[in-house]
């Protein structure tokens, strides 16, 4: 299915206690920044190279919404929603803020190829049902973030229109949509499990390459 993702368009600091994890300011409108395509991966069991030498890369796990279409005006969330997926944004923490002292795009932090990893995108039950499940990220077997999209600050019809209205929004194209609290260094050989309502569907190891 990733092979047909045509943009990916995520929402920074969606969570409150994760923008205050990191000393930001919470936003008052949606926040988003785009990742290229080739920076996509299926957590399918495999190892997933990234890069050793640039510093710290962090995991942000997120849930990921696909379109099913193109959005025209009006349209609610479990209309344009096909399907859904735990992802995770993986930054370059050290360069990222580099980037930030000097007011710079986050696109060398946050574009590198494997740095827009995605679960099996399933079924997506609709925002209600959405709101009854948690979603999370275990590493080498310990749980290190849990979210649920009730806590988001801007919801998932927020993110839509705003990301329809600035940049267009049509098939093909995914949302990560924020990430809780509780963001982290990855090490070489770390083992990952993305989860929903206590179930993985999707898994991978990192090595430091």
């Amino acid at each position: 299915m990733i092979k047909d993702i045509k943009n990916i368009f995520c929402v920074g600091r969606n969570y409150a206690l994760h923008a205050k994890e990191l000393n930001n300011e919470i936003p008052t409108s949606p926040f988003l920044f785009s990742k290229p395509t080739h920076s996509l991966v299926e957590a399918n069991g495999q190892s997933i190279t990234l890069p050793s030498n640039q510093g710290s890369v962090h995991f942000e796990t997120e849930l990921v919404i696909h379109i099913a279409k193109q959005f025209e005006s009006g349209m609610k969330v479990d209309e344009i929603v096909d399907s859904m997926a735990i992802g995770l944004d993986l930054t370059l923490r050290d360069v990222q803020s580099q980037l930030k002292q000097k007011q710079h795009p986050w696109l060398l932090a946050k574009g590198f190829k494997n740095s827009a990893v995605v679960s099996d995108f399933i079924p997506f039950p609709g925002v209600e049902a959405c709101e009854q499940l948690d979603f999370s990220l275990l590493k080498n077997g310990e749980r290190v973030q849990v979210g649920n999209i009730k806590d988001l600050l801007f919801d998932l019809q927020t993110i839509i229109e705003f990301t329809a209205e600035h940049f267009g929004l049509g098939k093909g194209d995914i949302i990560y949509t924020g990430t809780p609290s509780g963001v982290g260094p990855l090490s070489d050989q770390d083992q990952l499990s993305l989860n929903w309502g206590g179930n993985e569907i999707g898994s991978c190891s990192v090595t430091m390459g």
